[in-house]
């Protein structure tokens, strides 16, 4: 038995009392919280706000009887918002016994996973839509169409999509997944959309997001948080190293490089930040000019690869029209192993590119490695 699995059976067999205090404390005030919102909507008593927008992406109470500190039914009891936060505690390990009935071992760096292979869409229009082939939307047309889904949870472009602000929606049609595909490098904290979805009467939600958000279910699933974890049933994680302020729209891309969020049709990165303006242009820019951009909720981020989405997705690697995609967990596999029987995607194994899945495990060790010392020990275990 590893340290590790000690500390969690004595976690999971301690009385869970931890409320805002302790979560505003030891992940808000300690630069942990990456914004994923879990706390709020897991928030029975709607008293933890969230700004989606720039210079926000943080959750803050709402009441103002004990201070910002402190909470009064926190007081009273109510543990809904450290139970629902894949920051607070030893996450990590609760989510990874959660799923997959044990911890990962120190070389596993990328986290626990069944299956690595390359994918793309094989229908022409979800292809072309989507990024890197068109492996998400797939998914969730295809998920919606077999009855494992009502909707889900993604991000759209507010507005005009011209105007690159990304914002939480539902997707419970396959056009409004078409509308949501592609990507976007700002934050979009698609859980923020959980009551849209639950007042429209859905009960069975994909989620889709970066590892922030997407471990937020199983880590609420691990602590009973209670009947908010209940509709998730179905976890896409992205493959995510930082997203970007979005004061890098005018602050950079325009002052510099004279590119108007308007002029914008298309982004990628591909080591570098890869722009496609409307009237045909490329620019390539480099992502060291981005740093000073990056989103205050993503510089301890250790989560890389989505390590507890049931699939994990990602465009890197030699070719820019497959996507990497890392098979985590037995309905992961039953839904893509169906999908490439019914010939909706088409698969390659992974290591047909190896430097992709060498990118991968650098990438993870760079994400874990900007994990703080001073936090919870384990999640730097593998990293030098």
């Amino acid at each position: 038995m590893t340290v590790e699995t000690e500390r969690l059976e004595e976690v999971q067999s301690t009385r869970w009392r931890n409320q805002w205090k302790e979560l505003k404390g030891q992940v808000i005030d300690a630069s942990l919280c990456t914004g994923c919102a879990g706390c709020v909507i897991a928030c029975p008593h709607d008293v933890i706000g969230y700004e989606h927008h720039q210079g926000g992406y943080r959750p803050f109470h709402l009441e103002e009887e004990l201070g910002a500190d402190d909470c009064v039914h926190g007081q009273k009891g109510c543990t809904s918002c450290t139970r629902a936060c894949p920051r607070f505690g030893i996450w990590e390990a609760q989510a990874d016994d959660h799923l997959f009935a044990r911890t990962r071992s120190e070389d596993e760096v990328a986290g626990i996973y069944h299956d690595i292979m390359l994918t793309r869409a094989t229908e022409q229009t979800v292809h072309e839509l989507g990024q890197d082939g068109g492996l998400v939307s797939a998914i969730l047309i295809w998920a919606l169409e077999n009855d494992y889904i009502d909707a889900s949870l993604v991000s759209y472009l507010e507005g005009d999509k011209d105007s690159w602000k990304a914002r939480p929606g539902v997707a419970a049609t396959r056009q409004e997944i078409l509308d949501a595909a592609g990507s976007r490098y700002t934050y979009s904290a698609n859980t923020l959309a959980y009551d849209e979805a639950i007042e429209a009467g859905h009960e069975r939600l994909a989620l889709v997001g970066m590892g922030c958000q997407t471990s937020s279910p199983p880590v609420m699933w691990s602590r009973k948080a209670g009947k908010v974890s209940k509709p998730f049933v179905f976890n896409i994680g992205l493959l995510c190293s930082k997203t970007f302020d979005d004061a890098i729209f005018e602050e950079l891309f325009w002052t510099k490089y004279g590119l108007a969020r308007s002029d914008i049709a298309k982004m990628n990165i591909k080591g570098v930040f890869q722009i496609w303006t409307h009237d045909g242009t490329y620019r390539e820019i480099n992502l060291k000019e981005c740093h000073a951009w990056t989103r205050e909720g993503c510089t301890h981020c250790p989560d890389f690869a989505a390590e507890h989405a049931d699939i994990s997705c990602g465009g890197i690697g030699e070719n820019a029209d497959w996507t990497l995609t890392v098979v985590r967990t037995d309905l992961g596999r039953e839904i893509i192993t169906r999908m490439i029987d019914q010939g909706v995607i088409e698969a390659r194994p992974g290591d047909s590119d190896p430097g992709a899945i060498a990118l991968m495990r650098k990438l993870a060790e760079k994400s874990r490695s900007r994990w703080p010392t001073t936090a919870e020990v384990s999640i730097r275990a593998g990293v030098d």
